[in-house]
């Protein structure tokens, strides 16, 4: 289930090198959260864009349900709709505010962070941003009838990453820099194990045959929800097996959302912030973390890990990262609330 996790506008100060100016903790937490929910907004579109095409269950429908599963949202979605049809699927995870895992919630939360953060961001990465969010709240089910639902994750997808490539070219390289670093990658972390994690157990071999046509295409789905499709080609251009694309996904040093990736970078960024006079001693305990889940991934092979359970070291890699992330909270930013906290859900 989701759990609540609060942008607490706090007052507290960073402590930086001599000679740079202290960061605002609200502004860390913001910076965070901003570039998490533009991760997550991204990922949930292509996940539904893949669905639509190319996800289908064994009665040969496409499987929605296993965007459910994937965002641990089956509660909240059942606690709205009666069944799993495409219509409420899409409108739940489009258009309904009400649903805080949804595209609509998640813009207002990225505008309001960035609201929050104005002072440090440039010009334009808020106007973008500041277009971006005000196109989605203004979404309604019907314009997603009438552009289809791939035109419209189409244009969500190119527009999170001309976000990230503004970002990229135009925010000053200091801590705030450090904490939006940190939140994009502890996504990234979180989302390719939730989704090797439930799509490889729905792919399990069934009533085809292993190696069949229906079933490579399931599998490529995978890679395509990853982004990964053409990078695992150009290393496998004939074979795709369950365990090759799991191993890419997992450990390819080279592709940008493996796991191995995400996490290399995460202990980058905390090195980094480390560096910057006593928060060497709040960085310390997250860094060991993030060091454990690295050895743990590096000293198996693919096979090991499926062998001795994939399922139960996916969700085990999950809860770390979640206790990474509330060990962050709890060392840079208050947990008491303040007037104009934004409530957000992260995935538990």
């Amino acid at each position: 289930m989701g759990a609540g996790i609060m942008t607490e506008l706090s007052a507290g100060l960073f402590e930086m090198q001599p000679g740079l100016n202290n960061l605002l903790s609200r502004y860390g937490e913001c910076m965070m959260w901003l570039a998490r929910y533009m991760e997550r907004i991204e990922n949930l579109a292509r996940l539904l864009e893949v669905t639509e095409s190319f996800v289908r269950g064994p009665d040969g429908q496409p499987g929605w349900d296993t965007i459910l599963q994937i965002n641990s949202d089956e509660d909240c979605f059942y606690t709205r709709h009666q069944s799993v049809t495409e219509e409420d699927v899409i409108a739940f995870y489009v258009t309904e505010k009400e649903n805080p895992n949804s595209i609509k919630a998640m813009a207002h939360a990225v505008r309001e962070n960035a609201r929050a953060v104005r002072p440090l961001i440039s010009t334009e990465m808020w106007m973008q941003l500041n277009v971006f969010t005000r196109w989605v709240l203004d979404l309604q089910p019907s314009d997603i009838r009438m552009n289809s639902l791939s035109g419209l994750c189409n244009r969500l997808k190119q527009d999170c990453q001309s976000h990230f490539g503004i970002t990229e070219g135009t925010l000053y390289r200091d801590q705030a820099w450090l904490f939006y670093l940190l939140g994009k990658y502890l996504e990234r972390s979180d989302q390719i194990t939730r989704l090797i994690d439930i799509r490889y157990h729905t792919l399990l071999p069934g009533h085809e045959p292993v190696g069949s046509d229906i079933d490579i295409t399931q599998w490529a789905s995978i890679l395509r929800s990853a982004a990964a499709y053409h990078a695992f080609r150009r290393l496998q251009p004939v074979t795709t097996t369950p365990a090759n694309v799991v191993g890419f996904l997992l450990k390819n040093d080279a592709f940008p959302r493996s796991l191995t990736t995400s996490l290399r970078l995460v202990d980058s960024t905390l090195s980094t912030l480390a560096g910057h006079g006593s928060l060497r001693r709040l960085c310390a305990p997250i860094q060991e973390r993030v060091a454990e889940l690295r050895v743990t991934l590096a000293d198996q092979t693919v096979d090991d890990i499926i062998i001795r359970g994939l399922h139960e070291y996916m969700q085990w890699i999950q809860t770390q990262i979640s206790k990474a992330q509330r060990e962050t909270a709890h060392a840079f930013w208050p947990v008491t609330p303040h007037a104009g906290t934004v409530q957000i859900q992260t995935q538990q």
